[in-house]
């Protein structure tokens, strides 16, 4: 059994790429990177630098132009400011709507073509790194258990049964997904979670927070953060 794992190299989809490391080995996971016009290319970076510690084969995928007409703040051309503020601040401004930092249908676009990647390699699973607090108040609606449910048996029908969905966090929180990386002692030291690109994680955009408290709940200090004023 050969696994693709949907892999931003951020926190979660590193996570993910432990675990599907863990369980099925190196020479059986394939990861895939997707540019989509975000504002910088630290996560892509870092993508590398996390297969490169793994031994993982890494394929990349450019998707931007399918979002050229959003307006979402974290894409190149935008508007509008990545907000500095935590999701359940930018909740209270959204009247029920995604936050701004919504691509959209991300995931149900990545995963799609994931799907066609997978087929032609071989592989008979796709793990993406989905939790229940970017679910949040549809914050972000394609991480929702409800979303994973339907995505999953639409590309388990449309594959021919050939194919599964793996979201193993998207009951659990941010927090439990650090647990569960320190078990497996992913090198969230080479990973990258900030909106933004500069040299060190501004600590202040909501997945930033996100990150911090995730660690803080575990008890230890986001090796990113080691050293910074919160």
């Amino acid at each position: 059994m050969k696994a693709l794992v949907l892999f931003s190299g951020g926190l979660d989809s590193t996570t993910c790429l432990a675990l599907a490391v863990e369980k099925y080995g190196k020479d059986s996971v394939l990861a895939l990177s997707v540019s989509y016009g975000q504002k910088h290319d630290k996560e892509l970076k870092a993508a590398q630098n996390v297969a490169d510690y793994y031994g993982v084969r890494l394929m990349t995928l450019d998707l931007a132009r399918i979002f050229e007409g959003s307006g979402c703040s974290l894409l190149k051309g935008s508007k509008e400011a990545i907000p500095e503020t935590s999701y359940a601040e930018q909740l209270e401004q959204t009247n029920g709507a995604p936050v701004s930092t919504y691509v959209p249908f991300r995931n149900g676009l990545f995963l799609s073509a994931a799907a066609s990647i997978a087929l032609s390699n071989g592989c008979s699973e796709i793990y993406y790194g989905a939790h229940s607090d970017d679910a949040a108040g549809n914050a972000y609606p394609d991480c929702s258990e409800a979303f994973n449910n339907a995505i999953n048996t639409a590309i388990h029908l449309g594959s021919g049964n050939q194919l599964r969905v793996i979201a193993p966090f998207v009951g659990l929180t941010k927090a439990d997904v650090v647990k569960e990386g320190l078990r497996l002692n992913a090198p969230y030291e080479l990973t990258w979670s900030c909106y933004e690109g500069g040299e060190k994680p501004c600590g202040v955009c909501g997945t930033c927070r996100d990150r911090i408290k995730a660690f803080e709940a575990n008890g230890v200090t986001d090796p990113l953060m080691r050293g910074e004023t919160q």
